[in-house]
């Protein structure tokens, strides 16, 4: 199998996984979502050590504690990450599938909002133009609703603010998770612990099966990072930027036709601009990485014309 089947297969799998996030979730239940959220980061922890154990790759944390700005960069993509699965846990357990869909729809508006924001990126006019109809979605959303979807907009910024740390940090996926999730692990163990001395934990009160499904979350919360991560060594930005919308795509199937969540005709019109805007921004993408392969094509002839030199000598 080539490599790009492979990078293709791997984003596959990880989008699937995290589309059918909101059938796992619900399993869930009666366990409440900082519980559930407490058992994610502690199983992960436990899943990931094992695995860095098995490829022998502990050693980065003596690296990494002698990089101040790169643990206080760490902390914050914790705390973010935090906020981040705790709303989606809150989401598709209140019954609001289609709200939190709607959070992954936005999330990469947000990101190139960030990039304006924070990195003082400058924008393209098709990127303005996406910006705007995603704003113009929120207020209609913000009518149907009769509020802000304040959850999609949590889960939008948090994954954004998110993914713009991370990206300064360049971690590996494996490594990234297990620091991030040993940093929520302190308070997350205290709480499991105050869960169980006041004989509030769902955890090994309801039944094996429910039990075998908490303990779960940290496989399931790190393999589809660690696909994600295969893909992204392997196929071109464009490519991964279409298949970023699979997840939302069966997160909002899975609100409306498994869980049977509304959708007034207000609510699939504030769904219809998103969609818009993502179309706009997608396109846009699309063609600035054509543009930019030309020009590294044209810039590499001009190169080897005017430079013999760089030509590989016969051996």
């Amino acid at each position: 199998m080539t490599p790009l089947r492979l990078g293709y297969l791997y984003g596959l799998a990880a989008y699937l996984l995290w589309g059918f996030f909101p059938l796992y979730f619900k399993l869930l239940r009666p366990a409440g979502p900082l519980e559930i959220l407490a058992h994610r980061v502690v199983w992960s922890v436990v899943f990931v050590a094992l695995l860095l154990g098995a490829m022998r790759n502990i050693g980065f944390l003596r690296a990494l504690g002698r990089r101040p700005r790169a643990l206080a960069g760490i902390g914050t993509a914790a705390a973010l990450i935090g906020i981040n699965w705790f709303t989606y846990i809150h989401g598709v357990n209140s019954d609001r599938v289609v709200e939190t869909a709607l959070g992954y729809f936005i999330n990469p508006l947000v990101v190139v909002l960030l990039g304006v924001l924070v990195l003082r990126e400058r924008l393209r006019a098709a990127q303005w133009v996406a910006l705007g109809i995603g704003a113009l979605a929120v207020a209609v959303l913000t009518i149907d609703y009769g509020r802000l979807p304040y959850l999609a907009l949590t889960l939008a910024f948090s994954f954004g603010g998110y993914s713009l740390v991370k990206k300064q940090l360049g971690l590996p996926a494996a490594e990234g998770l297990f620091v991030e999730s040993a940093v929520l692990a302190l308070p997350a163990l205290a709480y499991l612990g105050w869960l169980s001395t006041t004989g509030a934990a769902a955890f090994g009160s309801v039944s094996a099966g429910h039990t075998a499904l908490l303990v779960l979350a940290g496989a399931l919360t790190a393999i589809p990072l660690l696909l994600f991560a295969g893909a992204a060594n392997r196929l071109p930005l464009s490519a991964l930027g279409m298949l970023q919308y699979v997840a939302p795509i069966l997160q909002l199937g899975c609100g409306v036709l498994i869980f049977h969540e509304p959708m007034p005709p207000t609510r699939l019109a504030g769904f219809a601009l998103v969609w818009m805007a993502l179309i706009v921004f997608t396109t846009d993408a699309m063609r600035q990485a054509r543009r930019t392969r030309r020009s590294q094509r044209a810039h590499l002839a001009a190169t080897v014309v005017t430079s013999p030199d760089a030509l590989p000598s016969p051996r």
